[in-house]
C-alpha cells in the first residue's frame, strides 16, 4: 500500500482519484466511481464529492492508497 499525502483535509474522493494517480482526469475518475470500481475503507463509494480524511484507504482496480495529511 502506497501513501499520498494532502495538504489539508478533507479532500474530495474525486480529486484525490486525481492525485493519486488512479485516474487520469476528472472524466475518468467519475466513470470509475460511477462503475462502482472505488472502495473506500472496504465499501464501493459512489460519490465523488464523498469527503476523505487522513487514513482513509482508497482502492481502485487492486492498487491501495492511503490518505496522509502532510505535515
Amino acid at each position: 500500500m502506497r501513501t499520498v499525502e494532502i495538504s489539508e483535509e478533507p479532500i474530495r474522493l474525486g480529486q484525490f482519484l486525481k492525485l493519486a494517480q488512479l485516474a487520469e482526469d476528472g472524466g475518468h475518475a467519475k466513470e470509475l466511481i460511477e462503475d462502482g470500481e472505488v472502495h473506500v475503507n472496504g465499501s464501493v463509494e459512489l460519490r465523488r464529492g464523498a469527503q476523505l480524511r487522513h487514513g482513509d484507504v482508497v482502492v481502485v482496480e487492486g492498487d491501495e492508497v492511503r490518505v496522509s495529511i502532510r505535515p
